[in-house]
């Protein structure tokens, strides 16, 4: 199922085919035009409730971010954050983290500083995932070809994961 735009999004029949799901699926794109087009909607209701049912929720790249409540303008660095979805509200994602700084040299700097306490910044480079298997979202496994990195205020790089489990931020 695509959703586009806030009419579909807002869409009963649409919403009505998330029911039964096991896993919901947010791709990339635009992590603010994502959160803003479900944020409030029936189909983002319908996708919470799924996920509390027991489905698996998932997103990759600006999926990843919208699930979070802290959304940058990857594009646009200038411009101020957004709220995501708020699934993961201690979270703050930052994909294809060996490739940012070539095209947001400073995005990992703001959203390790601007960060509020209890909240963990990970940078997840590409080829690569964090898995949480508990359903707390708050203690993850790194899949896949590279690593993922754990932020912080005073670190330009954090600590770098490559296997196994590792917390999120407790």
């Amino acid at each position: 199922m695509v959703v586009r735009d806030r009419d579909e999004a807002g869409s009963e029949d649409l919403a009505a085919l998330i029911a039964g799901a096991g896993l919901v699926y947010l791709s990339g794109g635009n992590p603010q035009f994502l959160a803003r087009t479900l944020r409030g909607t029936r189909v983002w209701a319908a996708v919470e409730a799924a996920w509390r049912s027991g489905a698996a929720l998932a997103g990759c790249s600006a999926g990843a971010i919208a699930l979070t409540d802290w959304v940058p303008a990857v594009r646009t660095p200038a411009r101020a954050p957004e709220p995501g979805l708020g699934v993961l509200p201690w979270l703050r994602v930052l994909p294809h983290f060996d490739r940012m700084r070539s095209w947001a040299p400073d995005l990992a700097t703001r959203a390790a500083a601007g960060a509020p306490p209890g909240t963990t910044v990970i940078g997840i480079d590409e080829d690569t995932a964090i898995v949480d298997l508990t359903g707390g979202g708050r203690s993850w496994q790194v899949h896949g070809r590279q690593q993922a990195w754990i932020l912080d205020a005073c670190q330009d790089q954090g600590t770098g994961q490559d296997r196994g489990n590792w917390p999120g931020s407790g």
